[in-house]
């Protein structure tokens, strides 16, 4: 698949008509929200979906790297593509970062390094020097991350002993018992259970001579101590003793049936897509396992491996790079929302085509949130294509949100896909009235405290911004007989809000998008917005706008709180905050009216707006995503309440 950008000089008609219709005194946002529906409608696919590049960190195509060098299944031609990608992406320190203008990254330099010179990049070229320089300042390969030191380990440049264990003989462990795994998060699951394969046979695919990476080891600085969430108490270090004691044995008697049980969850668990889990780190781990197993002419090896192309993209500049993850069912679901409030009527034959599209990708079967909530019927939606064991609670609210908005041919079809997603979503509320995103109370905290899992999030507790997508979904259809789970999440919102007024935003950047989510639930569920923590919210937004009008929150927010709230303008983060505003009663306010002025300004002639920044988030302080339909989807939406909002002034 071949990333392409928007063509300028394919739009000089649209920016001759956006002209014409200023000088029929059109107020300028009206021009900018039909030129931005008209661009968003141009990114349907002919299928009747959308979905746009889903950016990352060079860890991605670092890994794929070294995981076909580990399968022996090497392109030339795709590596030299890979190559052209990870010196694309180099900064000229000679780092890698894991978010545009962020920080320099240990993790994606080591790993970036070492694939490089798998990839043939000589040593001695002065990037590789300055990148080099960095790593050994930073305490080399001793500072990174386990799961850095894990692939190190498995192309033989790491020693095994040193890493933390997670045995094959969790799988084991009954469903309710403490560390199961079941106890881990939807994507943390899948890789521990194909990791334990791995790390029980310790393979070793050495690299070449020449690719081996002993200078990252060389340095006078100590390493970095353990992460703390990587668990560095006195009992769990004692326990990871005990499991590198076991390993040790020459006999295990319960390692048969351990990794029979994870084999057998792992055969189960592969998603009609090929993955694991619609996520990178499971899927190349589970290709691992199967290799080590002997399994590479299994059916499952064999499609897991073809699916990895589905997820790649070229760039216009000739790399190749590696998404994470892909994201249609969120982007068509948004898209949706968005053209709707730009305008388009429910029966639009676009937004039919996309309604249509949705229903198809409905799951009907259950799947791992089945563990603890056995009595409930299926009936969410995927963030991916084809992922049937992992629906989610942020996708359906958005699905059931945007059908309900659609007047489709099959109208009994559409009302029962509703019902049985809205009845999907009540079962899946948590003790706290709040919801996560894939599992229903998964908040124990263990799994945090093992060594092993010193990267990113591994469990799912509910968070501000799922829970408040969904009571804006349930608002937009009336909810009369799930008033008490509606109630239940409007306290957990109002016991989460932090004492300056703001909200966490779990999966956006950050404070902006978990504000810019709460306020218009609570609208929508009949929260009076003249409330004190409402307007004390909303205070929030108007004392950290920017002097352009727009707003902007850079990552570094989860780290620092002094950037709450605080970075370059985006369209998206704008947006959310005008949201906010308006659903809050401030339409007319100054501060709406510049960020109106903003988008406006800074829309592209072709109706699309520019975006260089991350504004979305997978782990906090560990992983962040950019989606670029984020960039066309959220001012359209924004300009199309403003729109409604000014409207229902005038009467």
């Amino acid at each position: 698949m071949r990333w392409s950008l928007p063509d300028h000089d394919e739009t000089i008609g649209k920016g001759v008509n956006r002209v014409s219709k200023q000088l029929l005194d059109v107020p300028a946002y009206l021009t900018t929200l039909d030129a931005g529906v008209e661009f968003l409608l141009s990114q349907q696919r002919d299928e009747g979906y959308w979905w746009a590049p889903l950016l990352t960190n060079v860890t991605m195509e670092a890994e794929y790297v070294l995981l076909c060098h580990c399968l022996d299944k090497v392109d030339q031609a795709r590596m030299e593509k890979v190559k052209t990608y990870l010196l694309h992406e180099q900064r000229e320190d000679g780092t890698w970062s894991i978010y545009p203008n962020g920080p320099q990254d240990l993790n994606a330099t080591v790993e970036a390094y070492t694939a490089l010179k798998l990839l043939g990049v000589s040593p001695d070229e002065e990037r590789m020097k300055r990148a080099r320089a960095f790593i050994q300042s930073k305490g080399g390969v001793e500072s990174t991350r386990v799961f850095t030191r894990l692939w190190l380990a498995v192309v033989g440049q790491y020693d095994w002993n040193k890493l933390p264990i997670v045995p094959p003989e969790i799988m084991l462990l009954g469903k309710n018992q403490p560390l199961n795994i079941y106890d881990f998060a939807s994507w943390a699951r899948p890789t521990i259970v194909t990791l334990t394969i791995v790390m029980s046979h310790r393979p070793v695919f050495r690299l070449p001579e020449y690719a081996q990476v002993p200078e990252l080891f060389e340095t006078d600085v100590p390493p970095s101590p353990p992460s703390a969430k990587g668990g560095n108490s006195k009992f769990f270090l004692m326990l990871d003793k005990v499991l590198k004691h076991y390993q040790s044995w020459s006999v295990h008697p319960f390692r048969k049936a351990a990794e029979e049980n994870a084999l057998r969850w792992i055969l189960e668990h592969q998603a009609g897509d090929g993955s694991w889990g619609g996520i990178q780190p499971p899927w190349f781990y589970a290709l691992l396992a199967l290799k080590v197993l002997n399994m590479t002419n299994h059916p499952a090896f064999i499609k897991g491996w073809e699916g990895l192309d589905t997820y790649g993209l070229e760039t216009p500049y000739g790399g190749w790079m590696f998404q994470a993850s892909i994201s249609p069912v969120w982007d068509t679901g948004l898209s949706i929302l968005a053209l709707r409030a730009g305008g388009l009527a429910p029966d639009h034959p676009a937004l039919v085509k996309a309604g249509e599209w949705l229903l198809d990708r409905q799951i009907r079967t259950p799947g791992d949130w089945s563990v603890r909530r056995k009595k409930t019927k299926p009936g969410g939606w995927a963030f991916q294509f084809d992922n049937d064991h992992y629906p989610d609670i942020d996708d359906t609210a958005i699905v059931v949100w945007a059908l309900n908005g659609l007047k489709l041919p099959n109208e009994a079809r559409r009302r029962d896909a509703m019902t049985s997603g809205f009845r999907w979503l009540t079962a899946m509320q948590s003790s706290n009235g709040g919801w996560g995103a894939y599992d229903v109370d998964n908040n124990k905290t263990l799994p945090n405290r093992i060594p092993f899992c010193d990267f990113g999030e591994v469990i799912d507790p509910p968070s501000e911004d799922v829970t408040a997508h969904v009571l804006e979904c349930f608002g937009s259809f009336g909810y009369d007989e799930a008033w008490k789970v509606v109630a239940r999440g409007v306290t957990y919102l109002k016991q989460a809000q932090k004492p300056d007024g703001s909200w966490f935003g779990r999966w956006g950047v950050n404070y902006i998008y978990g504000i810019g989510a709460v306020v218009p639930a609570l609208k929508a569920v009949g929260v009076d917005m003249k409330e004190p923590f409402v307007q004390k919210s909303l205070d929030w937004l108007v004392e950290h706008q920017n002097e352009d009008g727009g707003w902007g929150e850079d990552c570094r927010s989860y780290d620092d709180e002094r950037f709450a709230g605080v970075g370059i303008s985006t369209p998206s983060q704008t947006a959310w905050a005008l949201m906010a505003l308006i659903a809050g009663g401030r339409v007319e306010s100054e501060a709406v009216t510049k960020g109106v002025a903003y988008l406006t300004e800074t829309q592209r002639p072709d109706g699309s707006w520019d975006e260089e920044v991350f504004t979305g988030t997978g782990f906090p302080k560990d992983f962040y995503l950019g989606y670029t339909l984020y960039r066309q989807i959220f001012p359209v939406l924004a300009l199309g309440r403003y729109r409604d909002a000014l409207n229902a002034l005038k009467g």
